[in-house]
């Protein structure tokens, strides 16, 4: 699978306030979504679950993938900046 990278990164804190989060693509926000996230329960959450997929499976450009991660890390009160 190719890495579908974003073009500007986004910086989230899911965790620890010294733990800041660099995610540069698909794989990167699709890891964090699955393994670091606070809200595991939300509808933002899994969108941006369902958005990552459809870029893995080709069926989406990645652009559509980091709006939904955007949204849904807002939603959960972890975004810090859309591009370093």
């Amino acid at each position: 699978m190719r890495t579908r990278r974003f073009r500007k990164p986004i910086v989230v804190q899911p965790g620890r306030i010294d733990r800041d989060r660099v995610v540069l693509s698909v794989s990167d926000a699709a890891e964090v979504l699955l393994r670091d996230w606070p809200a595991p329960a939300s509808k933002t959450r899994l969108a941006a679950i369902e958005a990552c997929l459809a870029v893995i499976r080709g069926e989406k450009p990645p652009r559509v993938a980091r709006q939904a991660f955007i949204v849904a890390a807002k939603d959960a009160r972890i975004l810090l900046g859309e591009q370093i």
